[in-house]
């Protein structure tokens, strides 16, 4: 009997687009994986992607080459587009944990000769320039309100309070600043990824594709350099960009969690998938055992299924089977917490500030209303003129206090890891007061299952954080 071994193709010693084909040469070959590579160049493996991954469209073997890629000083609106490719990796700078410096922005290329690049640049310094400002009082206010402990030394008690009052401040942040970004993915993503960026209608995501495709091509050369942009991508776009426009915009100017659709028998649903999984009947038969079964019954099956749940575990697989759709009014803030969740649909509008501002109360009790309040206003007056040229450029100059609007769809199994994460007392107060609410939904309709989740009984964040949205 052959011995079991398991080891690493390391990339540190052969290039991505080989351990590539020897994880694609497996399947029809005896050999080991040492053996197949010890047999590869580059070259090789060059001429296997192009004839199978290029040529009979065998994308999948592209997925074991994989990449890590650094960008750093993109802007937030760009991010957000980098983001939305589902099956990558990704950290970045967070604005709970640093500080911005005041030239921390990016100017849209788009206005390189607009008359409007002053105002623009001037409504981008200000929003920074208060940033700063608001540091030094809201961080005075929470130091009153958590003061240190004793023996805490300087480093350990601003460590302990600097999101306290960072997450108040980062909601004069405008999209159009600057972060770091790491990303992995591979050779697949990289390619689709790149189609998409280079298809985007604004000139910075265009740039950092044509950027990400030059870096990747010393990695994966075969796998990338047919990377294109997309006819369909960028004409299917603005054709609908066109018929939405005829639409009457609603801009009730409040934040929203409307419950507009879900799987009316979810919990049965996923009652019988359980039952299916782990016993030897039909979908059919179990369907309905679940419906015959009297209440108490089904929920002792319930708790079977739910209860011995652990804070870090995963509910099974079979939670999947019951969906949700959301149409929901968040905060820019609050969106960039959301949109880390790519095992969902997500499907944002386009940044505005016409759907009002969130107003964090420690910036009201640290005295600082008034200078929030005139750099929101300034933003959102230079966002109507940007507007009337460019919706897309427009989005650069929205902060973070501003709402949108996102649909989301989403099965149970991610609604607890959703909810349970960012409803939790550690999260920031924008997305808590979104996950409580979607919660209380999914609670109010399948009371059954989503009892089992573990979400604080925090009633008050609205009240707690939130002066009146403006």
């Amino acid at each position: 009997m052959p011995r079991r071994e398991i080891y690493l193709l390391s990339s540190r010693q052969l290039a991505p687009e080989t351990i590539a084909v020897a994880f694609a040469k497996t399947s029809r070959s005896p050999d080991s994986f040492r053996q197949i590579a010890a047999d590869l160049t580059d070259e090789k493996s060059a001429q296997f992607h192009e004839k199978w991954v290029v040529g009979y469209g065998h994308a999948s073997v592209a997925e074991h080459a994989v990449l890590h890629i650094a960008l750093e000083n993109v802007s937030r609106v760009a991010v957000e587009v980098i983001e939305s490719n589902r099956l990558a990796s990704y950290t970045e700078k967070s604005t709970r944990y640093q500080k911005w410096d005041a030239d921390s922005f990016a100017t849209p290329p788009e206005l390189e000769n607009s008359p409007l690049r002053a105002a623009f640049s001037a409504a981008a310094q200000r929003l920074f320039d208060t940033y700063l400002r608001s540091l030094t009082p809201v961080k005075a206010l929470v130091m009153r309100q958590s003061p240190r402990r004793e023996g805490e030394n300087d480093e350990a008690y601003d460590r302990r309070i600097r999101s306290q009052y960072v997450d108040v401040c980062r909601f004069l942040l405008p999209a159009a600043s600057l972060a770091n970004l790491g990303m992995t993915a591979n050779g697949r993503i990289i390619e689709s990824a790149l189609r998409k960026l280079l298809s985007h209608p604004l000139t910075e995501v265009r740039q950092i594709g044509a950027e990400i495709k030059q870096a990747a091509l010393a990695e994966i050369p075969t796998l990338v350099k047919y990377a294109e942009p997309v006819p369909y991508l960028r004409e299917t776009s603005a054709e609908l960009t066109r018929i939405a426009a005829s639409a009457p915009p609603d801009e009730t100017k409040s934040e929203t969690c409307q419950l507009v659709d879900y799987t009316r028998d979810g919990e049965q649903r996923i009652l019988a998938a359980a039952l299916y999984r782990f016993g030897s009947m039909s979908y059919t038969q179990a369907l309905e055992a679940v419906e015959t079964a009297p209440e108490p019954l089904r929920r002792q099956w319930a708790a079977s299924l739910l209860g011995r749940l652990g804070r870090f575990d995963i509910p099974l697989r079979e939670l999947e089977y019951a969906a949700y759709t959301f149409d929901l009014v968040m905060d820019q803030g609050a969106y960039a917490e959301f949109k880390r969740h790519r095992m969902m649909t997500q499907t944002p509008q386009t940044l505005t500030c016409r759907l009002g501002y969130a107003v964090p109360r420690r910036l009201v009790e640290a005295g600082f209303e008034s200078d929030y309040r005139a750099a929101m206003e300034a933003a959102g007056a230079t966002y109507e003129k940007l507007v009337a040229e460019n919706p897309l450029v427009a989005q650069y100059i929205v902060p973070n206090g501003f709402n949108r609007r996102v649909l989301a769809r989403f099965n149970l199994r991610e609604a607890f890891a959703f909810c349970q994460l960012r409803a939790a007392p550690n999260a920031h107060f924008s997305i808590r007061r979104v996950a409580q609410k979607m919660a209380d939904e999914i609670r109010r309709v399948h009371p059954l299952l989503a009892m089992f989740m573990c979400i604080p009984d925090e009633k008050d964040v609205e009240t707690k954080y939130f002066s009146q949205t403006a």
